[in-house]
């Protein structure tokens, strides 16, 4: 008889830096990290502390990437079945090796401390900064990171098994070193809050993504993602993620509706023309689309630094309708405050 695994568990081979704990000793340890800790550690203790106690759900709060951050409610025997089906996918066993070094305030942070006690792992956890393998000794079979991050922990990447990147898209110069890594599975992800972290992942260098088990994939009419999970959400979950379905088990991401612009009739869809550009600019930049009289809206190019950070002739060997109409430099991107750019309100202040 199989005993189903629910949030009132904590596994036997779990431990936190370094120490066997179970679910008492850990709401003895958050009272005393909301006690003395920084404030990385006291958002850990409040997290378990919401987690282990008698309601059976977690308030989450959404990134703001495309709207106003706002909070959800999110069963936490639903976040469990993410963490089994998590385990499953990247054939994590009780007592591997891994590292916690994403902030607690948002849903990937949270699962990190969620997969460990579920799945029995060995967890240790530092400040969420952006070298987190910067004096680390250690050998880990398991992290997820930003792109940030990553990007700083490039030399330290040795001493990492599997490596998962999530919570924004990562340039195409760092995949390019990625790929040159021997020793690290590192695997891109992709997900939201209302998914409960990743539903999906892709080896990096890989054209589409493969879905974790108990997910089905399909399109609505705009041929946008519509996710079923009934085991991390009652109902299905549609997207704003333009994709194109290989399989019943494989997707490739194309865009976003929300970021397509019209211009004169021609929908051009950003993130294709951003692949195009990756190679040519050496800072971040994204394209968009703003009001235009004649053609409705009009692509347009913003590039963080000054004027003079990359050559705009190079712009001339992209396709008629890829080329931006016009370039604005923007000292410093706006940022979420989990360091996704805010393009939206970027577009919006070029026209005031």
């Amino acid at each position: 008889m199989v005993t189903e695994v629910t949030y009132k568990n904590v596994h036997n081979r779990f431990k936190l830096n370094g120490y066997h704990l179970d679910r008492d000793d850990l709401c003895r340890v958050s009272y005393c990290l909301i006690k003395e800790g920084d404030e990385f550690e006291k958002s850990i203790g409040d997290f378990l502390l919401d987690w282990f106690d008698t309601k059976e759900y977690i308030n989450l709060k959404t990134s703001g990437t495309t709207g106003t951050p706002k909070i959800i409610k999110m069963d936490k025997q639903k976040m469990v079945n993410s963490a089994l089906a998590t385990g499953d996918f990247f054939n994590l066993s009780p007592g591997d090796k891994a590292l916690f070094c994403l902030p607690t305030e948002y849903i990937a942070g949270k699962m990190m401390l969620v997969r460990s006690f579920i799945l029995g792992l060995d967890i240790d956890f530092v400040a969420p900064t952006s070298t987190p393998l910067a004096k680390n000794e250690t050998k880990y079979d398991f992290v997820a990171m930003v792109p940030l991050q990553v990007q700083n922990s490039l030399e330290a990447l040795k001493d990492v098994k599997k490596l998962i990147v999530g919570g924004a898209k990562m340039s195409k110069d760092l995949e390019k070193s990625l790929k040159k890594l021997k020793d690290t599975e590192v695997y891109e992800t992709y997900g939201m809050t209302e998914t409960i972290t990743h539903i999906a992942a892709k080896k990096v260098g890989e054209p589409a993504f493969s879905i974790l088990p108990n997910i089905v994939i399909s399109q609505n009419h705009e041929q946008c993602l519509i996710i079923n999970a009934p085991k991390i959400s009652d109902l299905a979950i549609v997207t704003n993620d333009i994709v194109e379905i290989i399989n019943e088990h494989q997707f490739k991401f194309l865009g976003r509706v929300d970021t397509v612009v019209n211009s004169g009739g021609i929908k051009l869809i950003p993130e294709q023309i951003e692949e195009k550009l990756s190679g040519l600019i050496p800072s971040r930049f994204f394209v968009g689309g703003i009001a235009d009289n004649a053609l409705g809206e009009k692509l347009v190019l913003v590039v963080e630094g000054d004027k003079g950070i990359f050559d705009e002739s190079l712009l001339k060997g992209l396709d008629k309708y890829d080329q931006p109409k016009e370039i604005y430099y923007n000292v410093s991107f706006l940022e979420t405050d989990n360091g996704k750019v805010k393009r939206k309100e970027i577009l919006k202040s070029l026209i005031q």
